[in-house]
């Protein structure tokens, strides 16, 4: 599919000025689920292309991809904080084919997973539980997968702080550094917590979810939309201390994943509670994003960088945006949302496929991890194919995606 650069202008162009007026609900739901041919044959033949590369590497994967080097996939043992992503790009894989090696390899993956469900010493649990557990207990019914899903969020909510409200990101509950660091990925984190409110009955896991979000939505978002990466608070008195980053280029910057962390978890947000003040927030976040895209479509890894928009790129935050702006779509029944979400997944399918590499393992190339740390510059990326897939799949298979990760709202 060829795209214009006056295309994508306008596409983007369009976004803001739909999502400043509300648009008839009939119309948006009308256009909201049509997708243009040469846009759906696009996206089948990047589906297929994953499906392909994953069922070639997965037999020699025998613990978690973290990232790449030589194109070739580093492993944690562990799983890091990424562990729950082969797990559920295998889950995609299998929605798209069917075939029962993906549904048997996930499951394996999936169990290595079992003793971070006790892991009181990060935010991540999210990320490591919902794409794996979850997503193979809404499958499969297997009530191992939903018990281990809702430990895993109680370690979770030990690192809420009633103080500050807000749930810590880094470090042993005991370690006194950083115990006042909340980052924006943690908004991505919160479903695990509302997934254990209603398997539970219980309005803990929920209610704290929701506190940590009214506070990262107090602090985080600038008058723009933009975001930083990190946000200080004292954590003995909770009172803030300000912004700061890690991954992004500096404090008063916008680290692109962060921003699509951000965009798709409050939108999440929105869907679990009904809370409009999180639909305001994720919209947004989602404007500065649509409104700072380079013409090509994929994302530079820092909005604000000084080189930008002809920087180095990050696929991964192509990916989230996606799927963040297709919940938005949902959402707000705004199809503008739904053009540009389009765009990124067609421009990733593309221009960031490891099509043109033999030895490539991963799917989706151009993403970066750690730019200020010179860690993994335009590497692939476990969440990048991930979200690639989720993303597609959305398109593609909506109920399926729905039997897998939930898209309902309240």
């Amino acid at each position: 599919m060829s795209v214009s650069r006056r295309t994508v202008l306008a596409t983007a162009a369009g976004a803001t000025a739909l999502c400043a007026s509300p648009a008839p609900a009939a119309a948006a739901d009308t256009t909201a689920g049509r997708t243009p041919a040469a846009t759906l044959r696009t996206l089948r033949a990047a589906a297929d292309y994953a499906v392909e590369k994953v069922a070639a590497v997965a037999p020699d994967v025998t613990a978690f991809p973290v990232g790449t080097k030589f194109e070739k996939w580093v492993y944690s043992q562990n799983g890091d904080w990424v562990g729950g992503f082969w797990p559920g790009t295998l889950w995609m894989a299998w929605l798209h084919s069917k075939d029962e090696a993906f549904r048997t390899q996930a499951m394996d993956s999936a169990r290595k997973l079992a003793p971070r469900q006790y892991d009181t010493g990060t935010h991540d649990l999210g990320f490591l539980f919902y794409p794996s557990w979850v997503t193979a207990w809404r499958l499969t019914g297997d009530e191992a997968w939903r018990t281990g899903a809702v430990r895993a969020a109680d370690s979770l909510i030990q690192r809420y702080n009633p103080r500050g409200r807000f749930i810590r990101a880094w470090g042993a509950l005991n370690d006194p550094k950083n115990a006042g660091r909340v980052i924006i990925d943690t908004m991505m984190n919160l479903d695990l917590l509302a997934f254990a409110s209603r398997q539970t009955g219980d309005d803990r896991y929920l209610d704290i979810a929701v506190e940590h979000a009214k506070t990262t939505r107090r602090v985080f978002p600038r008058p723009d939309g933009s975001t930083p990466h990190v946000y200080d608070f004292d954590p003995d008195s909770g009172a803030p201390v300000g912004p700061n980053t890690v991954q992004g280029y500096s404090p008063t910057s916008c680290w692109s994943r962060g921003q699509a962390w951000g965009l798709y978890g409050f939108t999440t947000m929105y869907r679990r509670t009904g809370n409009r003040d999180f639909l305001t927030t994720a919209r947004a976040l989602a404007d500065y994003a649509v409104g700072a895209l380079t013409p090509d479509h994929v994302p530079v890894w820092d909005y604000r960088a000084p080189q930008q928009p002809h920087d180095i790129k990050d696929a991964s935050a192509g990916a989230i945006t996606a799927c963040g702006l297709l919940d938005l779509t949902a959402a707000t029944g705004r199809p503008a949302y739904r053009e540009v979400a389009l765009r990124l997944l067609t421009a990733l399918a593309r221009t960031c496929l490891t099509r043109n590499s033999a030895r490539a393992q991963a799917v989706v190339a151009r993403c970066t991890r750690n730019r200020p740390a010179e860690d993994g510059i335009e590497i692939s990326l476990p969440y990048a194919d991930y979200y690639l897939l989720e993303g597609i799949l959305r398109v593609l298979r909506p109920q399926d995606v729905d039997r897998a990760i939930d898209l309902s709202t309240v």
